[in-house]
This record gives C-alpha cells, sequence and structure tokens, in this order.
C-alpha cells in the first residue's frame, strides 16, 4: 500500500460518526483536521491515544485545528468509548477498511513477532486546501498526540 507524503492531495472520506451522522473530509475544508486512524475502541494504546488527544483537545482548536479519529468500529462502540472516557472529537466508522487502505493505513504490520493485516496506527495533518501536511505511519499511541499538537503549532508559524 503506498504511503501519503507530504503535499499529497488527502483522499476524501464520507464515514459515519458515532450518532450516524456521515461526516466528510469537505467538512473541514478551510481549515486543518488531524485525522487519526487506529484499530479498535477501549483497547489500552487507542485508549490512551484518545486520551490524550481529548486532553490537548482545547489546544488543537485554540489553533484552529480539529481531530477526528477512524477505526473499523462500529457506532455502538464508539459510543460506548466517548462516553466511558468523556472524548468530545467524533469517532467515524470504516468497517470496510477503505478510507483506511485509501490513506495507507491498513495492510500488513508485525505485532507480537507474528506478520498480521489490520490498522496500522497513522495520523495525518490536511491543511485547509485538503493536501497532507504531515503523515506519520506505524505510531506508538503514548505521547503521540502531543508531538502532533507540537506539529500544527509548527506549521501554523509558517
Amino acid at each position: 500500500m503506498p504511503k501519503l507524503e507530504p503535499g499529497d492531495r488527502a483522499p476524501l472520506f464520507t464515514l459515519p460518526d458515532q450518532d450516524g451522522t456521515l461526516v466528510s473530509l469537505k467538512d473541514f475544508a478551510g481549515s486543518p483536521v488531524v485525522v487519526y486512524f487506529y484499530p479498535a475502541d477501549d483497547t489500552p494504546g487507542c485508549t490512551k491515544e484518545a486520551c490524550q488527544f481529548n486532553d490537548h483537545l482545547k489546544a488543537f482548536a485554540n489553533a484552529g485545528v480539529n481531530v477526528v479519529g477512524i477505526s473499523p468500529d462500529g457506532a455502538d462502540k464508539h459510543t460506548k468509548f466517548r462516553n466511558k472516557y468523556k472524548l468530545k472529537f467524533p469517532l467515524l466508522s470504516d468497517p470496510e477498511h477503505e478510507v483506511m487502505a485509501s490513506y495507507g493505513a491498513w495492510g500488513e504490520k508485525t505485532m507480537y513477532g507474528k506478520k498480521t493485516v489490520g490498522t496500522i496506527r497513522s495520523t495525518f495533518i490536511v491543511d485547509a486546501k485538503g493536501a497532507i501536511a504531515r503523515a506519520w505511519y506505524h505510531v506508538r499511541a503514548d505521547g503521540h498526540p502531543a508531538r502532533v499538537l507540537e506539529e500544527v503549532k509548527a506549521l501554523s508559524e509558517n
């Protein structure tokens, strides 16, 4: 699966959120958005990452940047996950992995020494014009949202 690079056009998507409302990348046109892909709701790494994005949500908002999480999980799991951890950003469902694949966030990975196919934990900053400003693949969940925020701040200074 090809990986996206800065300057590439961000693949368009329309996916349902935790409430069944369709959310499109086009909905964020005119302002940057962080799109992050994660394997599953309410697992240790994914919870840590989601909670840290949530902890930094005000700083992202102050920078004019929205945050959206995408996983294969459905609306029910997303709702329970959001409620349990008081997450304030939308979680989108991609059960067929089509959007994940278009971003290079679905494919072969090594987990506990075994090769498997699944969600590759990945994050993208999509700029106001719909281009990839920054892409991270195979990220470590803990501490990653703070690094994304630092990159958002650096990009806004340029």
